[in-house]
């Protein structure tokens, strides 16, 4: 039986089967065997059929930037949304629809060339439907809440190739389910409405870095940021990573947005700056369009990595700190890069009510991520033992993990995703998705 839709069907004959195949994340090697570039919500439908007629596990797939590899797999068919892109801003009424396939690029091109700001990410190729579906952390997060947040309406094809449609007013609990749980989970999300912002023609942003520190201003800067990110305004917002670099040494970088004045900026920035060893300093105001180009240009095309991410609820300790540190302290074999993350939470996250959402680590103080980059797959095995082994120390000292940040080696993924909402969401599951259709190594 052929699988016959509007849009390309890839298998392994075809000459692009490689290209298909190939995740952002290069140290994933999976081989499906189909690969379903669906045009429209009539081609996913029959994709899902196909799937269950031939008895193939199906993944889904948009911007291909799962850090486990999850939205591939060897032997599946692959259903592939990147092409059903379509973005109709809506000024009248204040949203912006996206199909599945539009990437955080094309959605900040269409409304911040309009004015308005948008909880979007940083990465420029990242799927906004599955960015939102986990959550959805981004620098305009203390201000404008998560991505999830901004959420009316969502549009999906179900195990039955039926569409259902998901609102506070239609499937209010699919609704609640689909805003944190993660990619995947229900099906294939064709659709999704955002309510828009308050325009906002300006911003200014902020890009502190600094080479070769010592581990004593590390600590101080380490310290300062965790004090500033617990009384920063809601219209800042600061990540701050520490480096070690193959290219760099040991380094500092902090980048944030204040929806401000430059004056205010350089008064957020100023005790980051004071503390010494500062290399190069950025404090500009330019359109909030600028700001997120200046930001996603900054990320790789593509790269080799194993990262994950957990919460801070109580700030840490000196202690602590020390410990993280000495876990980039040295590289792994072959890596080129590793680091530490902190995204700053809090602001107006805090006053969104904790029921609205399924996502449930919006109290925390932020998010604390760790990262190891390497340029060739005869070393991946080394940069992951190596990852594993240290990221147990972040688990001690952590509240839950970030399921947009996911780790393939985490034994109680459930209580570690989604906390005191689990066995709700397992219940919402089995009701949208009864026979277990869309599963997935770390599914519901």
């Amino acid at each position: 039986m052929t699988l016959e839709i509007s849009g390309r069907v890839v298998t392994r004959e075809n000459l692009v089967y490689e290209e298909a195949r190939t995740m952002w994340n290069r140290a994933i090697e999976k081989y499906p065997l189909v690969i379903a570039f669906c045009k429209s919500s009539e081609d996913v439908a029959k994709s899902i059929k196909w799937a269950k007629a031939q008895g193939v596990p199906v993944r889904i797939r948009s911007g291909r930037h799962h850090y486990e590899g999850y939205s591939t797999g060897n032997g599946v068919l692959v259903i592939d949304v990147s092409e059903m892109n379509q973005i109709h801003l809506d000024e009248a009424k204040g949203e912006v629809t996206i199909e599945g396939g539009v990437r955080n690029r094309e959605l900040y091109e269409a409304v911040c060339s309009k004015g308005y700001p948008f909880p979007g990410g940083g990465c420029p190729t990242v799927g906004v439907v599955g960015f939102a579906l986990g959550g959805g952390w981004g620098y305009s997060a203390r201000m404008l809440g998560l991505g999830c947040d901004a959420i009316t309406h969502i549009e999906l094809i179900n195990a039955e190739g039926e569409v259902v449609v998901a609102s506070k007013e239609q499937n209010a609990d699919l609704f609640w389910a689909l805003k944190g749980s993660g990619g995947g989970q229900f099906g294939v999300v064709v659709k999704m409405t955002f309510k828009l912002p308050k325009k906002r023609e300006e911003a200014t942003l902020i890009r502190i870095e600094s080479h070769h520190v010592t581990r004593e201003n590390q600590i101080k800067v380490f310290k300062l940021w965790q004090e500033t990110i617990r009384e920063l305004c809601p219209e800042a917002n600061f990540k701050l990573s520490f480096y070690n670099s193959k290219e760099k040494g040991d380094g500092i970088l902090l980048i944030g947005i204040h929806y401000g004045t430059r004056e205010e900026a350089h008064r957020l920035a100023a005790p980051f700056i004071q503390l010494g060893h500062t290399l190069h300093v950025l404090v500009q105001t330019m359109s909030v369009l600028e700001i997120n180009r200046w930001i996603q240009d900054a990320h790789p095309e593509y790269e080799h990595y194993k990262s994950s991410g957990r919460f801070v609820e109580q700030s840490l300790e000196e202690q602590h700190m020390h410990e993280l540190l000495d876990m980039i302290k040295e590289r792994a074999e072959g890596a080129v890069y590793t680091a530490l993350s902190c995204y700053g939470l809090g602001g107006h996250l805090t006053s969104v009510k904790e029921d609205t959402a399924s996502f449930a680590y919006r109290r925390c103080q932020y998010i604390l991520g760790f990262q190891t980059v390497w340029e060739d797959n005869k070393d991946s095995d080394a940069n992951k033992n190596w990852f594993v082994e240290r990221f147990k120390v972040i688990e001690i000292m952590t509240q839950g993990s970030f399921v947009n940040f996911p780790g393939a080696e985490i034994t109680n993924y459930l209580d570690a995703y989604y906390g005191k909402n689990q066995d709700d969401l397992i219940k919402i599951r089995k009701k949208y998705d009864k026979n277990n259709f869309f599963k997935f190594e770390q599914g519901l």
